[in-house]
């Protein structure tokens, strides 16, 4: 049995149906660290909050660390630190703040068990202390509908500096969970509950499974003494020795690949050729090196229609070396012209016949994809991602037109490729690979004939609408059950 599968085991034995409720808490459970840590630093560093302010917050944080304030306290202190503060500035910096430093500290196995309860037609909720600033981002990527939170009293749109009661901490958060319960006909007693912190034994206390992650010392010892299972995660923060050494090994194997393309292209004078033999022995060696494994749904339609546009949606540095290993040969692909710059991926990256397309010069733009055109009709397919820049979480960003206009003029399908979670390997600013397993669905190809310019815009609509479909939870809604 797998890791994976291991983990999800009890889940997928479980009954189905929403009458079951599956509750996470936030910071340790979910995500790595704390999220308030997180939100106060980045407030000090982007002028968010001001000296006093900065002062007040710190000090809060630090006399709730030590026990010498409660957290309702506590949670007062932060409330009036934030105090006529726009709530829609909070809420756009929050977004941000996930974007940026939270998304990657998911855990790639709080992953594994929301899709498991997912599957199951679980009731899903987050029961956190933490303010819906930090929470409801994470709960829409993970598509977990429902949030219960600590909020902050607003008026005319400004923090009053004074927090709603209950907060959702202790008996507050088996309160919360009990009205996510009767709200949607769940039966607490085969529900499950997720959480770090002994904090939480009133909620732990009132469901059938109640399942500490990453527990805290006292959580630990209780879990131990009651038979709790209990689990910790692997941490995102810093990458060990073992997966450095095996990124330095991926890419170094480059070289040995394009030395191997070289005699193919000797012996038969087809620059083409000895191009494919790299790309198929790079992304082969470069995969296997960093531990990537990747599961493919669909793999036909990869060569059932060529020359196409494949197009994908673009989350992870490491997407293009998954893209050269699905397509593998005659193909080239669509870059920003930034790359051009970069000393070690721009020489590449040429050699290779990327197309270069400038994002901000929309007439040059336009001229730099005419050669791409030409490369499809003469045979060769093309890979793009069609939001044109990565997307920090698997909601995919808004699509551009130009892989749609090539796929029309040259008259050649699209093919999606919908890459599930490469995050996992390689999130946003990360230069070490994790070793991970890459779920990818390959849709069946477009047909492209008989788009006009003018219908153009419903397509890409449409097309959207089906990496949404096909990525199911980063469309959920977050909808707090609790009205501020």
């Amino acid at each position: 049995m797998s890791a994976q599968a291991e983990l999800t085991h009890e889940i997928d034995q479980s009954p189905p149906g929403p009458a079951t409720a599956a509750f996470f808490d936030l910071d340790r459970t979910l995500i790595e660290g704390f999220s308030a840590l997180t939100f106060v630093r980045a407030g000090m560093t982007s002028g968010l909050f001001g000296a006093a302010q900065i002062f007040d917050l710190t000090m809060a944080a630090a006399s709730f660390e030590i026990g010498t304030l409660g957290f309702s306290a506590f949670m007062g202190g932060m409330s009036q630190a934030l105090r006529g503060i726009a709530e829609q500035d909070l809420r756009v910096f929050g977004e941000h703040l996930f974007d940026e430093r939270i998304a990657a500290r998911i855990f790639p196995e709080a992953r594994a068990l929301v899709e498991a309860h997912r599957r199951r037609g679980h009731t899903l909720a987050v029961v956190s202390s933490a303010t819906p600033f930090q929470v409801d981002p994470v709960a829409r990527s993970l598509g977990i509908p429902h949030v219960m939170a600590t909020r902050l009293e607003s008026r005319d749109g400004k923090l009053t500096g004074r927090h709603l009661s209950p907060a959702c901490w202790g008996e507050g958060k088996a309160a919360a969970a009990r009205e996510v319960a009767a709200a949607h006909d769940c039966d607490l007693g085969r529900s499950f509950f997720y959480t770090d912190s002994d904090d939480d034994l009133p909620l732990l206390e009132i469901v059938g499974h109640p399942r500490p992650i990453n527990a805290t010392r006292r959580l630990a010892r209780i879990a131990a003494r009651r038979g709790w299972p209990s689990r910790n995660f692997a941490r995102r923060s810093f990458p060990t020795l073992d997966e450095s050494l095996r990124t330095g090994l991926a890419l170094a194997s480059f070289g040995p690949a394009l030395l191997l393309s070289l005699p193919a292209w000797w012996a038969t004078g087809e620059w083409q050729r000895a191009l494919n033999l790299a790309t198929s022995t790079f992304s082969e060696l470069a995969t296997a090196l960093a531990g990537i494994e990747i599961r493919v749904q669909g793999e036909e339609h990869l060569w059932s229609q060529r020359p196409a546009v494949f197009i994908f949606n673009h989350q992870s540095g490491l997407d293009a070396l998954l893209i050269a290993k699905l397509l593998r040969r005659d193909f080239v692909g669509i870059g920003k012209a930034e790359l051009q710059s970069s000393p070690f991926l721009g020489p590449l990256l040429r050699l290779a016949g990327t197309v270069f397309v400038d994002r901000f010069d929309h007439d040059r733009a336009i001229e730099a994809l005419r050669p791409a055109v030409e490369a499809l009709r003469s045979g060769l397919s093309l890979a793009i991602a069609p939001e044109g820049t990565r997307s920090a979480t698997p909601l995919p960003g808004p699509f551009k037109k130009g892989a749609f206009v090539m796929a029309t003029a040259a008259g050649v399908p699209i093919v999606p490729i919908v890459l599930r979670n490469p995050l996992e390997a390689l999130p946003r600013h990360w230069l070490v690979v994790r070793p991970a397993t890459i779920d990818v669905t390959v849709l069946p190809p477009i047909p492209t004939t008989g788009w006009t310019h003018d219908d153009v815009d419903q397509h890409i609509a449409l097309v959207r609408q089906i990496y949404l479909e096909t990525l199911g939870p980063a469309r959920a809604s977050v909808t707090p059950a609790r009205d501020p």
